[in-house]
């Protein structure tokens, strides 16, 4: 417990430096995330990597098919999007030609190739809520988008995957038969559907938080801990994250069923009443100052893209590609289009194939994909 209590008090105490003592505007949120880093369990060696906050999605109109917006600005992606930026940081310092950058990064190089973790390194996400969807259903109290809805359609949905409402709080059940999102369907006012944080941060705990792109340089990784302020309990958190995920098979080496430990703090700052925001903020280790994102249109205020968006990414990955393919197993021609630089990881893609049936197949729902063309564009 005091540990939990110590990650949430560090999480807080960075927020707090980055806002001002929590007079900027940008201090205003309704969730609150931030990442942790520690050795083995020594929280006197822990470091605060990413922050970030936020509780809404892009609009429809605004999605983009250079990977310049960011799609889903709930505090948690954000964090892990935050966490990706982190992660490319560390691998680039092994570009350096100096040896003390090489130590100070958080990956070793292997003899066969690619990148792992050092050892004893753990990462702990802190969340001021319980995170949308399944977990939070059950939660004392979560508003759900059918609020006139029975008990029995909670319990007939019980585990079920669940999808954000554009420009609204709230989940809903994902509709089995439509697991396919269109471009122009969405352009012309379909609502846009980004699954909610329980299934992602349960995809999380299959395939690791680096997404496709990386996995062709790292091993996955992990959280070991989760922590949330308020709307807490335990066992249905736990059963969200990794009892829905039992049946989802071997799993090849490096990847494994991730068994998380959960925490709720003992004082959590108060709920934030009133509507949320409509902006989303994040902050990575080695930045200055909080990037603010408009959470409807994925960008920065300014109009600008993120350095959280695909594109961003992209080209870092180029980069690092070029100079690491030396040290990587290898890849063949570096792909131009960003969906193509996804497939380079082929063990990622097939795993993640493994989960989406193991969710078909327990009877949880189809796991909805953005419609395609919004990853088929160039590194420019």
């Amino acid at each position: 417990q005091d540990f939990a209590d110590s990650i949430y008090q560090m999480v807080a105490q960075k927020f707090q430096e980055l806002t001002d003592n929590f007079t900027s505007t940008h201090a205003r949120h309704k969730t609150l995330a931030g990442i942790v880093m520690t050795k083995g369990l020594d929280i006197r060696q822990a470091q605060v990597i990413v922050l970030s906050s936020g509780t809404k999605c892009i609009n429809g109109e605004y999605i983009n098919d250079q990977g310049l917006a960011v799609n889903d600005c709930h505090a948690e992606i954000v964090a892990r999007r935050a966490f990706v930026h982190f992660l490319y940081s560390q691998l680039e310092l092994h570009l350096s030609k100096r040896r003390e950058d090489w130590e100070r990064s958080i990956f070793v190089r292997l003899k066969e190739g690619g990148y792992r973790l050092r050892e004893n390194i753990l990462f702990h996400l802190y969340v001021s809520t319980s995170p949308c969807g399944d977990a939070r259903l059950h939660s004392p109290y979560e508003i759900t988008a059918d609020l006139n809805s029975s008990k029995h359609i909670v319990r007939k949905y019980r585990g079920h995957l669940r999808t954000k409402i554009e420009s609204g709080e709230g989940t809903i059940p994902v509709r089995c038969h439509n697991a396919a999102q269109t471009w122009d369907g969405v352009l012309l006012g379909e609502q846009l559907i980004t699954m909610s944080c329980t299934d992602k941060i349960a995809r999380w705990n299959i395939l690791g938080l680096q997404g496709a792109l990386l996995s062709s340089f790292i091993e996955p990784m992990y959280l070991h801990s989760i922590i949330v302020g308020s709307l807490y309990h335990t066992g249905h958190l736990s059963r969200v994250m990794s009892h829905r995920i039992e049946d989802v098979g071997q799993l090849p080496a490096s990847y494994r069923r991730n068994q998380l430990l959960l925490s709720g703090v003992s004082h959590a700052g108060a709920r934030q009443p009133g509507k949320s925001p409509g902006f989303s903020v994040n902050w990575v280790l080695g930045s200055a100052e909080l990037e603010v994102l408009n959470a409807s249109t994925g960008k920065r205020s300014c109009g600008g893209p993120s350095r959280l968006c695909k594109h961003m990414f992209f080209t870092r990955w180029a980069r690092l590609h070029g100079k690491l393919s030396t040290r990587v197993p290898s890849h063949g021609e570096m792909p131009s289009v960003y969906s193509e630089a996804k497939l380079v990881a082929q063990t990622y893609q097939s795993v993640k194939q493994q989960l989406f049936k193991a969710f078909q197949k327990a009877g949880l729902g189809t796991w909805v994909k953005k419609p395609p063309e919004q990853d088929q564009f160039l590194l420019t």
